[in-house]
């Protein structure tokens, strides 16, 4: 057993003795789950049966050992859904099959000691088929040996990995399916971790807050059987996969169904991406597809009147307590708003790098809300929790998830629309941009904010489930007469580009500095308090940082970037791409990356590959609406 002392410490009960140590690892591998449990924690991980053959010794190997002095290298056939290797004087060649097999779904006994398992070569016989008509050398040769054995995965098929909520010095290294290739990784991020407080770089794809409790025991289960029968299919950048789902919806997600809303994930929750004319879906492309001209119709409604999305997959936390505004000005870079107003705050790691960028709003003074990327909510209540003054209870935060959730309005009109369905004085001269006030929609009492991810005039709004489809129904009523469309985040990818807007684990992740991630000018480098990360982002800003985020312009004809493809320049790779798409309201490819500062402003010279093939592109400095900002502020 794993116990927790008085003093914070941990106790291990093992059959030789207890051990008393500070830090505690769960790398259990097929006993995750059950380490897990000790300390009341239900890890997202399966087993699944594993299949591979070997043959015996083939001349073919022999004569390419013998020409080239090297191994036949690895490699992966994504027809036959299978990868080959060299084994000795053979061959290997595994599959992960659609037909897969989980192994002890429940519990792993403690007394299995790694035995293989029976094989059942029926199960894997259509890849093997296809491997060797592909590969006809295996026709020729007998087969040494069939294994079959478990393995662990997470729903994603990526390790956890880190420090776990609430348990403090009890980290998980688990799901490492290739430990040979991943093993020295995660060793290396945990023990920077434990020793300097940080994995020594971005492993947000590993980090075990990726997940929270909805990732049930039945949910992994779906999830991981449908990574492992897609482990070598290709997943297009506009496929949404359909195992354990939905789960997670809010009180709209049957409206906004029947008015054709096409549905995506984030943490959990089903999202609206897009919404389709009856009898049109995604068709699966590298390319623009059916999606591209109904998307741009849902531009055009925010940008010409008014629009209206849900919003609810955002993380929102909600602060009090006597120390609440001390603690908040020490955790983030910004200067606090005063009462009725909000700021966009960055929060910076000791080495002045970013770990979170939220909206951050002063409700009045005893009570603060919070609002930033759902996808990040567990990774940034550890961060906020493992910084909350110890015990004194002065300072109360709490992760609100789908307690409080959100629609949004935007465009020309959101003013008009707004007014008509509240009492409230919602003129420009009352309630500016940047506001915060608590307002009834209609009937449904709500926290309203003046701000938006759509760089355009625009309202957050924040009501209880019990409410929120109350206050959906008074604001399309309302907006009627002023055409209101609804859009889904597909077009608010294509509204923040104009903007030349970030988005976290995107434009922002924690190897970026706020001068390299432009998110300098709301840091107060001045204020008194000494918030985290102050001398080292001091240090950035004297010394410039190394990188500059851009936004491109780029010449592209039927396909634009989805993120990390390569940005030339001058006829060499110098930077990367962090994401992008189609401006629909400008009629341009857009790319946001990070490129040396020596050539951030170069103003020719630039390449964005996309498909394999170079685009011409340069840098847009200014964004390309409302660039003086008179809409969104007026």
């Amino acid at each position: 057993d794993i116990v927790r002392r008085p003093d914070g410490l941990w106790r291990v009960i093992t059959n030789k003795g207890d051990v008393i140590a500070e830090h505690v690892v769960n790398a259990g591998g097929l006993w995750a789950r059950e380490v897990g449990r000790m300390v009341g924690l239900e890890l997202p991980v399966l087993a699944m049966e594993h299949m591979y053959l070997i043959t015996e010794d083939m001349p073919e190997v022999a004569d390419w050992n013998k020409k080239t002095g090297t191994e036949i290298i690895h490699a992966v056939d994504f027809d036959g859904e299978l990868y080959l290797r060299q084994e000795r004087g053979g061959m290997l060649m595994g599959t992960y099959e659609k037909a897969n097999k989980v192994w002890s779904e429940f519990t792993t006994p403690w007394n299995f000691g790694h035995e293989l398992l029976e094989p059942d070569i029926d199960r894997i016989a259509p890849s093997l088929e296809v491997g060797f008509r592909h590969f006809p050398a295996f026709q020729k040769t007998g087969i040494k040996q069939i294994i079959n054995g478990p393995f662990t995965f997470a729903p994603d098929g990526n390790p956890l990995v880190g420090p776990v909520r609430g348990l403090p010095g009890f980290w998980v290294a688990c799901g490492v399916m290739a430990g040979f290739s991943q093993g020295g990784g995660v060793g290396l991020a945990l023990s920077n971790w434990m020793i300097e407080g940080d994995p020594g770089a971005d492993i947000w794809a590993m980090d075990v807050a990726r997940y929270g409790d909805w990732a049930t025991m039945a949910y992994t289960n779906a999830k991981v059987r449908e990574n492992y029968s897609r482990r070598f299919s290709i997943r297009f950048p506009n496929e949404e996969l359909p195992a354990g789902r939905p789960l997670k919806t809010t009180p709209l997600y049957d409206t906004l169904a029947a008015r054709g809303a096409q549905w995506g994930v984030s943490y959990g929750l089903e999202v609206p991406l897009w919404y389709a004319p009856e009898g049109v879906t995604d068709e699966f492309s590298w390319r623009r597809s059916t999606d591209f001209d109904h998307v741009g119709k849902e531009v055009a409604a925010v940008r010409n009147g008014a629009g209206l999305s849900e919003i609810s997959n955002f993380a929102k936390y909600k602060v009090t307590g006597e120390g609440a505004a001390g603690w908040l000005d020490r955790i983030f870079a910004c200067k606090l708003p005063r009462r009725g107003r909000m700021t966009l705050a960055p929060m910076l790691k000791d080495d002045g790098k970013l770990i979170g960028d939220f909206t951050l709003a002063n409700i009045d003074d005893a009570e603060w809300f919070i609002a930033g990327s759902g996808i990040a909510e567990q990774y940034h209540m550890r961060w906020f929790e493992a910084h909350l003054p110890k015990d004194d209870g002065s300072v109360r935060i709490e992760a609100l998830g789908q307690k409080l959730t959100g629609l949004a309005i935007a465009g020309p009109k959101a003013r008009e629309v707004l007014a008509k369905v509240t009492r409230a004085d919602v003129s420009n001269a009352a309630f500016p941009f940047m506001a915060v006030a608590r307002m009834d929609i209609g009937m449904a009492p709500c926290l309203v904010g003046r701000v938006s991810y759509t760089g355009d005039l625009g309202y957050e709004i924040w009501v209880a489930p019990e409410y929120q489809r109350a206050a959906y129904q008074a604001l399309t009523a309302a907006g009627g007469e002023f055409g209101i469309g609804l859009f889904g985040s597909r077009a608010l990818n294509a509204l923040r580009l104009e903007k030349n807007y970030g988005s976290w684990a995107r434009e922002y992740r924690p190897i970026y500095g706020p001068v390299e991630a432009g998110l300098d000018r709301f840091v107060a480098y001045g204020k008194d308090a000494d918030f985290i990360g102050k001398e080292a982002a001091l240090a950035e800003r004297r010394e410039g940082g190394k990188l500059r985020l851009r936004a491109f312009i780029v010449e592209a004809a039927d396909a634009d970037v989805i993120g990390d493809e390569a940005i030339w320049h001058d006829g060499v790779v110098r930077g990367w791409v962090t994401s992008g798409g189609y401006a629909h309201n400008a009629k341009t490819s857009v790319a946001m990356g990070y490129v040396p500062k020596e050539i951030a402003d170069r103003p020719d010279g630039f390449e964005i590959e996309i498909l394999g093939k170079r685009h011409t592109a340069r840098i847009q400095a200014a964004p390309l609406f409302d660039a003086n900002f008179e809409r969104m502020r007026g």
